[in-house]
């Protein structure tokens, strides 16, 4: 028998709307869960149950009554721990925020809320998001939900590994160099990045950068397609969230359910690498393992990519731009409290000087320009979301692949971060294993603005590829991880040595 924490947050929510699930029982069943397996993995840092017990139970008497209900009326709800949520703790995963209780919600939480979304708790991400691997000093490592020793990538790992072993049907997270797809990738679930603006994001010290976006997750496209119609909007908060005096542009009814695509009549460009991502051989053999089984299904489906000459530059040099933004007054006044990613980036950053960050701007301006030239022959573009193999959490990143030297701590996300650069949506889809017999991501590249569209091709591929143990969704052990060792015993647990 099914338990309601494994309901997918649409049947979920049509059983509540038909009073045939109660939120409170729901609600119930995530804490259960979260109770059960959170020793294991660390992905649910954050709670306040009788909060969220009190929002269930008022959730509950608004179904009785018969009121209008919310897209996400009586569904839990993850939030990752880099976005503020009213009188739940949100430390960014930084000593520096220990103990720090946000007065006020983010408006992404807001939307959520009045979507009536009910707020489960945080889940753990790097310190203020910098790296793929969830550790920190505050709440310690998050385990890879198929294998707690290894990686659950980042930095929205602790909303993955929440969603994958069913502590809440929906989670929020974020990405810049990857941080929705790349653990999407890992823990075997769905992470979308859309386009910038489309999810209002007022928390950005550089609010004119489309590099980070907010971005919903789940362990389907439709499930997904739901939290992002709670998420989109024109608020004012976003000078990307660009709109027309008088009029609404973003509408969450366009994206409450993911749009019909024939995939018969896609034209569809494949490439393990975009020509520069040091992707694993493994990683690329299993890549093309797998669009054989589905190639076939695209109206054609031909071994290309955009040019991407000056990628890992322009990214290198732009998102230190926005370190330097965000954590400035940090390096002066408490440098000693920070992690090695935030020193490392900060050393970087301070670098490189107005005419580096000149270049890589006209660098990112160029590559904009030859991708949108290249989508005039194709719909799609097919990736690996994520250039290797999951491996064990206390490397704190990959130093090589294939024996080659990395160029940086992040460049093993080129494969994501060659998106971000551009400004395509894009959504990591859980295919099957790899031959470590851990989740492979598969990443689908929207035209530019295409959110709805990549979204659609997403759902059609799932569907399609649902019926084939070589490609369905994997699904990790509950009944081991409730009886694992917990994962705070491990050495190097806390923090970064």
């Amino acid at each position: 028998m099914t338990e309601p924490c494994d309901l997918s947050a649409v049947e979920a929510r049509r059983l509540i709307g038909r009073r045939a699930l109660s939120p409170v029982e729901l609600l119930e069943s995530c804490l259960a869960r979260t109770d059960a397996t959170d020793h294991a993995v660390n992905a649910m840092v954050a709670r306040d149950d009788a909060a969220s017990r009190a929002a269930a139970k008022e959730a509950e008497a608004t179904v009785l009554r018969g009121d209008d209900l919310g897209a996400l009326h009586g569904l839990p709800v993850g939030i990752k721990d880099l976005t503020a949520t009213k009188g739940l703790r949100t430390t960014w995963g930084s000593p520096l925020f220990r103990d720090h209780v946000p007065a006020e919600d983010h408006s992404l939480v807001a939307r959520i809320r009045a979507a009536g979304g009910i707020i489960a708790g945080k889940t753990n991400t790097p310190e203020f998001g910098a790296g793929a691997n969830t550790r920190n000093a505050v709440y310690g490592a998050t385990g890879n939900p198929f294998d707690p020793t290894k990686n659950a990538a980042g930095s929205s790992g602790g909303s993955a590994v929440a969603l994958a072993v069913g502590q809440v049907p929906l989670c929020s997270g974020s990405d810049m160099g990857g941080s929705l797809r790349n653990p999407a990738a890992f823990c075997g679930i769905v992470g979308f990045r859309p386009t910038p603006g489309l999810v209002p994001d007022e928390g950005k010290k550089l609010g004119w950068s489309g590099l980070g976006v907010q971005g919903p997750m789940a362990r389907s496209v439709p499930d997904l397609c739901l939290l992002l119609s709670a998420m989109v909007g024109d608020d004012e908060g976003d000078p990307l969230a660009t709109t027309i005096a008088g009029q609404r542009v973003r509408r969450p009814a366009d994206f409450a359910a993911p749009q019909v695509v024939d995939l018969a009549g896609l034209r569809v460009a494949i490439t393990p690498d975009f020509g520069f991502a040091p992707t694993e051989r493994h990683i690329a053999e299993v890549f093309a393992e797998k669009v054989a089984l589905f190639r076939h299904a695209f109206r054609a489906a031909d071994d290309a990519s955009p040019d991407c000459t000056g990628t890992d530059e322009a990214f290198e040099v732009l998102r230190s731009t926005n370190f330097v933004a965000g954590h400035i007054e940090k390096w002066h006044s408490a440098r000693d409290k920070l992690g090695p990613n935030i020193v490392a980036n900060m050393n970087e950053a301070l670098k490189y000087t107005l005419a580096d960050v000149s270049r890589a701007g006209a660098l990112q301006t160029q590559l904009y320009h030859r991708w949108q030239a290249f989508y005039r022959d194709y719909d799609v573009i097919l990736s690996p979301s994520i250039t290797i193999s999951p491996r064990p959490w206390t490397e704190l990143f990959p130093a090589e692949i294939d024996g080659k030297p990395t160029r940086t701590y992040f460049h093993w996300l080129s494969l994501a971060y060659a998106v971000t650069v551009v400004g395509h949506p894009a959504v990591s889809l859980p295919v099957g294993r790899d031959r470590a017999g851990m989740p492979f991501g598969l990443q689908i590249v929207g035209r530019r603005g295409g959110d709805a569209e990549v979204l659609g091709v997403a759902a059609a591929l799932e569907d399609m590829l649902a019926a084939d143990p070589r490609t369905r969704r994997p699904v990790p052990d509950i009944v081991g991880l409730k009886a694992a060792a917990p994962i705070s015993a491990m050495p190097h647990f806390m923090g970064f040595n």
